[in-house]
């Protein structure tokens, strides 16, 4: 199994990006990311065996004990530059609970044989990949009329573990387990 955790997104935000999305689409043909599969990742996980499932499982958990935080979406994003990007992804505004939840996911996780990511944690939703040069001059201006900071803020209360199989456009993305921060559940 391939895994992956992260930050769902709520149905008002989902909402505002799938607006977006349609505005957006006309302009470039490259691949873009649907609706399902828009999410904040805090740490790639990589191949892991399904006999240790519940391992892994038990570890994400002891990451619950948090107060829920608020993660405001802004400026878009070309990754590794705008001059031959690969990637087009909205970024969030600085926000030191979700770094923690990243950095402690990661050390969990390395606790369990996992190689640390190298590279320093941006939070961002990928919304499309350029897998060969076409021409994004029209994307480019589209992009420029909009108000960024305009994309949603939300309250996060939990994160999830994700599994990611291979589909005929895109990956597929399951949920497998939510991890809702006790602090949360507490207020409830």
């Amino acid at each position: 199994m391939r895994l992956f955790t992260a930050i769902e997104l709520p149905p008002q935000v989902l909402l505002l990006l799938e607006r977006l999305l349609s505005a957006l689409r006309p302009e470039a043909q490259i691949s873009w990311s649907p609706l399902d599969n828009l999410h904040i990742t805090t740490s790639f996980i990589g191949s892991w065996p399904e006999a240790r499932l519940d391992e892994l499982t038990a570890t994400l958990k002891e990451l619950s004990p948090r107060e829920q935080f608020e993660v405001k979406l802004k400026d878009f994003c070309w990754f590794p530059n705008a001059r031959s990007p690969h990637v087009l992804s909205l970024g969030t505004e600085q926000c030191d609970p979700l770094q923690k939840l990243a950095e402690d996911t990661r050390d969990c996780l390395e606790r369990l044989g996992i190689a640390r990511e190298k590279r320093a944690y941006t939070p961002h939703l990928t919304l499309a990949r350029i897998k060969r040069p076409v021409p994004l001059q029209r994307l480019r201006q589209k992009l420029e009329a909009f108000e960024p900071s305009s994309f949603g803020t939300f309250e996060v209360q939990s994160f999830s573990l994700y599994r990611s199989d291979p589909g005929s456009n895109a990956s597929i993305y399951r949920k497998l387990r939510d991890f809702r921060f006790q602090a949360a559940l507490a207020a409830s």
